[in-house]
């Protein structure tokens, strides 16, 4: 549990209290005010996302569509979470046999726009409520340890945790993920770290590097420096 002390010296940190800070539901009316004080450093990170607008979307749309297909041919006790990211899908969670497992994932590729189904579901019987609340945990500080450091994107990896095991998803570089994946390893909590990445080569790099909204974030965080 995050309490008040934590809060306030994370003050100096905005982006990673409000991260820790929505994952400790409980805690939320403690960080209040912290968290108005990053809202405008966590607005300035959408820049840094690598996705196109249009990208974005279909991510959205295809997490919704996914999810009503397949909660149409599973149990209703059933846990799938999907998440959609660059229009590659993880399926992570719980359901109750192999055949609801492939049969999300048939669902689930069925989606107009899905490239590609990464199926992680397992077959057991669903977590309960504490798992999924330190979950929610590892996930927020996973984050925030992403930000606090310098060379990375938090808008480029996208963390889910299920049973304690973080997937890393994304549009990063090698270095970019090797980087990650260290961070997230040294998170309290972490039984393993998965990497579902989609890698950019240099030229990928050097041309999403150039584009107006990232140079203008890059001039901001060197104004910062100084």
């Amino acid at each position: 549990m995050i309490d008040l002390n934590r809060c306030l010296v994370a003050m100096r940190r905005p982006v990673a209290t409000a991260l820790l800070c929505g994952a400790a539901v409980l805690t939320l009316q403690g960080c209040a005010g912290v968290l108005l004080g990053g809202a405008a450093v966590v607005g300035s990170l959408a820049a840094t996302d690598r996705r196109t607008l249009g990208t974005q979307a279909d991510d959205k749309a295809i997490s919704f569509k996914g999810d009503q297909r397949v909660y149409s041919v599973i149990a209703p006790s059933d846990n799938v979470k999907i998440t959609s990211f660059n229009r590659r899908v993880l399926l992570t969670g719980e359901v109750r046999d192999e055949n609801s497992k492939y049969a999300a994932e048939r669902e689930v590729a069925a989606v107009e726009g899905v490239r590609e189904v990464i199926n992680e579901l397992a077959v057991s019987g669903t977590a309960g409520f504490g798992s999924r609340s330190n979950d929610t945990l590892i996930t927020g500080k996973v984050k925030a340890s992403l930000i606090d450091e310098k060379g990375l994107y938090i808008n480029s990896i996208k963390v889910v945790t299920e049973r304690g095991v973080v997937y890393l998803m994304g549009r990063v570089t090698q270095h970019e993920a090797d980087l990650a994946t260290q961070i997230a390893r040294g998170v309290g909590g972490v039984q393993k770290v998965v990497r579902v990445f989609e890698y950019l080569s240099n030229e990928e790099y050097n041309a999403l590097a150039n584009t107006p909204d990232t140079q203008r974030k890059a001039e901001k965080d060197a104004q910062l420096d100084h």
